[in-house]
């Protein structure tokens, strides 16, 4: 087995032929929370390649085992093209040469509808029955012979957390078959080849799919309903055949999985959890680890040496020195935040995530939200970003991916900056607000959710289109896997700060030039009419308005130095909220969702966040 060397760049999975021809291509499919991505390290090793797939921002992981290209597909229910994640895995199943279909046992009737539609497709496959180990304890059977027989193509029962049955599924890929088609839809296929290039584009096109129509230059059929009622009968007499129940008690995680998403009482766990997560992010890791790792060590230790270090090349008086190691050097408030304060909220954050996902919640808390994100112009899966947004607005802009569609996309990125508080500013928030009673407390509370959901309301209306559907795997509650969670959270932490610190060491040097030029003086004295006229607060906020600029729990911290009456502080709190987010989440913005958007993002936080507080300040004080 070979290992591939890891890689910072991006480039097209699907562009023609191989880099190197003579390698054949296996591409992993399977629903959502299958398991896929274990058997993807079983076969190719611990350094992988992550790239986004042209023309979206699907992220997509290849490797190598001896002479096979392996690629991973997004987790899906169907071949098809109704979001950037299926036509990606379309298109890469549509090039594989072989397929590792993964197949959850203890959901048979939901994931062999995809197995089949694969073998419709024509393609070599090997079927991976995991989670068997679930199977047993649940009081099923399945008659793995059967199945084999009824499907045409290699079944192996896996138990991929535990390394069972990983190896077989290694040596069958080598040998993998196409499976038993429907005479009838085998004919009609055929008969299809003239006009399309391969079996699968074939059935896509039969099936309605506009891309691959319009690439082969044909009109797409409708047959997709007939087909899709046709495949789901096979798959349900399947089931009929291989599977017996012989459980005789309801298990107890059936039944937490159940309580999840009942509302009377799924609110209550929910509130729980949140709770749980604020505790854990809000307090333990923003408060304790982040005091430990930005106060004591960076700051304590790595940024006097590295102050001293460079002043034997550069006078640290000087523009220059500035720019390197002054107040927002590029190596010490730069590498100090990446480090010190991003990196724990971030490895915190994913590991929550990972405990969530590895357990089964996290989809049923996307079921639970579903009817009320729905009036923003979204669905229940933008509760990940959401929730990821209150420990770090660059990680909920970057989750903004895994929604289907770039218009809820566009409304959950707004909502994220405009009304979401990172944990870092919401650490120094809830500092200032428990003095000022719990009152205003309230009305903090209640003009920020009021923007949050006007915001989301009013972009439901004005952008065009509609919110998708919310197909969500509900996987059975299970103990999260230490080792699984803790691979889950390395590695996507580690892809978030590559992400991340080209743009933050970029916003920072812009910053820094402002500040060694005069730019932010100017900056702080065009602002102070308006803090003092129209916000009704003390001048010297306008220092802490530019500072949260830079970085927002630092324009939050700029106001506790301020002498403000309980009225002035709630004022301040909801401006200092709304505000633009941080020069680091701004560079992400610019990324994630484009100049012009970015653009609007930004000016409109200016006039919603005075805006608010301004009339707010007219009301109150």
């Amino acid at each position: 087995m070979m290992q591939s060397k890891p890689a910072c760049h991006h480039h097209p999975v699907r562009e023609g032929a191989s880099a190197e021809p003579a390698n054949r291509r296996i591409v992993l499919a399977g629903n959502p929370n299958v398991g896929k991505s274990v058997f993807f390290g079983f076969l190719t090793g611990i350094y992988v390649e992550v790239s986004n797939y042209p023309g979206t921002t699907v992220e997509i992981a290849r490797g190598r085992m001896g002479d096979f290209e392996i690629l991973d597909t997004p987790g899906i229910y169907g071949v098809s093209s109704f979001n950037d994640e299926e036509i990606a895995a379309r298109d890469m199943i549509i090039d594989a040469d072989v397929v590792l279909n993964v197949v959850d046992s203890m959901h048979l009737e939901r994931d062999l509808f995809l197995t089949r539609q694969l073998i419709d497709m024509g393609k070599p496959m090997v079927v991976a029955l995991n989670f068997m180990d679930e199977v047993k304890t649940s009081g099923l059977e399945i008659d793995l012979d059967l199945l084999e027989d009824l499907l045409g193509v290699a079944v192996i029962p896996t138990v991929a957390v535990k390394q069972q049955g990983l190896d077989r599924v290694r040596n069958a890929l080598s040998k993998a078959r196409t499976g038993h088609q429907d005479p009838d839809l085998q004919a009609r296929l055929q008969q299809m080849l003239n006009q399309v290039g391969s079996q699968a584009e074939a059935l896509m096109v039969m099936e309605g799919d506009a891309f691959v129509s319009e690439r082969h230059g044909v009109s797409p059929q409708d047959g997709r309903e007939s087909l899709y009622l046709s495949r789901r009968n096979r798959v349900n007499d399947t089931v009929h055949h291989v599977v017996r129940d012989l459980s005789t008690k309801t298990q107890i995680r059936e039944i937490l999985g159940r309580a999840a998403i009942n509302p009377m009482t799924g609110i209550p766990i929910m509130a729980l959890m949140l709770y749980a997560l604020y505790k854990v992010i809000g307090v333990w890791v923003a408060g304790n680890i982040v005091g430990m790792t930005e106060g004591k060590i960076m700051q304590g230790y790595y940024e006097p040496w590295v102050r001293g270090l460079f002043s034997f090349f550069v006078n640290p008086d000087t523009a220059i020195g500035q720019i390197l190691t002054g107040e927002f050097g590029l190596f010490t408030m730069t590498v100090t935040y990446l480090i010190g304060l991003l990196l724990p909220l971030v490895m915190g954050f994913y590991l929550c995530l990972a405990l969530m996902e590895d357990s089964g919640y996290l989809p049923r808390l996307a079921t639970l939200v579903d009817r009320l994100m729905t009036g923003l112009g979204l669905n229940g899966r933008a509760v990940i970003p959401i929730i990821l947004g209150f420990g770090c607005v660059q990680l909920g802009t970057i989750t903004t991916r895994l929604l289907g569609t770039k218009r809820e996309k566009s409304i959950a990125t707004a909502i994220l900056n405009f009304a979401i508080p990172c944990s870092a500013q919401l650490g120094v928030i809830t500092g200032m607000l428990a003095a000022v009673g719990g009152g205003l407390v309230l009305l903090y509370v209640a003009v920020i959710f009021t923007v949050l959901a006007l915001t989301g309301t009013l972009l439901n209306r004005m952008l065009p289109g509609k919110s998708s559907a919310l197909l969500m795997d509900l996987p059975p509650m299970r103990f999260p896997r230490v080792d699984n969670v803790l691979r889950k959270t390395l590695t996507r932490s580690l892809f978030f700060m590559k992400e991340a610190y080209p743009w933050f060491f970029l916003g920072s040097f812009i910053v820094a030039v402002l500040q060694v030029s005069g730019g932010l003086d100017i900056w702080q004295r065009l602002l102070a009419p308006l803090t003092q006229g129209w916000l009704q607060i003390p001048k010297e906020a306008s220092t802490a308005f530019v500072m949260g600029m830079v970085r927002r729990d630092f324009g939050a911290a700029g106001l506790t130095k301020l002498a403000m009456s309980p009225s002035q502080v709630v004022v301040s709190l909801i401006v200092i909220t709304l505000f633009v987010p941080c020069i680091a989440s701004l560079m992400i913005l610019f990324k994630e969702r484009g100049t012009r958007e970015a653009l609007l993002i930004w000016g409109g936080s200016w006039v919603v966040a005075f805006l608010v507080g301004g009339v707010v300040s007219q009301w109150l004080i």
